[in-house]
């Protein structure tokens, strides 16, 4: 019988630099794992929206900016209690017009849309604009968002009345 023996030979310095690899290997599988799950978002802009039957607005003019190619674009909701009363772009300027020719029939089509239906539920949009109208409506969405009377004020209003009687 004869026996072989096997010596091995370990490196201090490959056994560190394999232990440094294999930890920032983890931490990099942990990363991306941790950015590519879904979030739980708190509210959605279209919730909200359909919710707006049985929220009211806090009345006045609301602004979101919206930055295309350096330009500011302003698009400006005007709402009274109950109703979306007017949605227009504000500042939409000759270069904007020119770099994004869609943007003007897009935005026309989504208010009027949305001042009909009152709710941001519903919106149709043609394929070939499909993405200037996205960007479009998540703006309004913000804006009308803004407008929207918060539940906790609803709360505080009603256990004033409360009170008082």
């Amino acid at each position: 019988m004869s026996s072989k023996t096997k010596i091995v030979v370990l490196h201090l310095k490959e056994l560190i630099y394999t232990g440094i690899f294999a930890v920032l290997g983890i931490l990099l599988i942990i990363l991306l794992i941790i950015m590519f799950l879904p979030k739980n978002e708190k509210k959605n802009a279209v919730t909200t929206m359909t919710q707006t039957s049985t929220n009211t607005y806090v009345p006045g003019v609301y602004t979101t900016s919206l930055i295309l190619n350096d330009n500011v674009v302003e698009i400006e909701v005007t709402v009274d209690e109950k109703n979306i009363n007017s949605i227009r772009l504000v500042n939409l300027d000759e270069a904007v017009t020119t770099m994004y020719p869609l943007i003007q029939p897009s935005f026309e089509s989504l208010a009027s849309q949305i001042i009909v239906n009152q709710s941001l539920d519903g919106i149709t949009y043609p394929d070939d604009s499909k993405y200037t109208s996205m960007i479009l409506l998540n703006a309004i969405s913000a804006s009308v968002e803004k407008a929207i009377v918060p539940e906790d004020a609803v709360q505080l209003d009603l256990d004033e009345s409360i009170i008082e009687n």
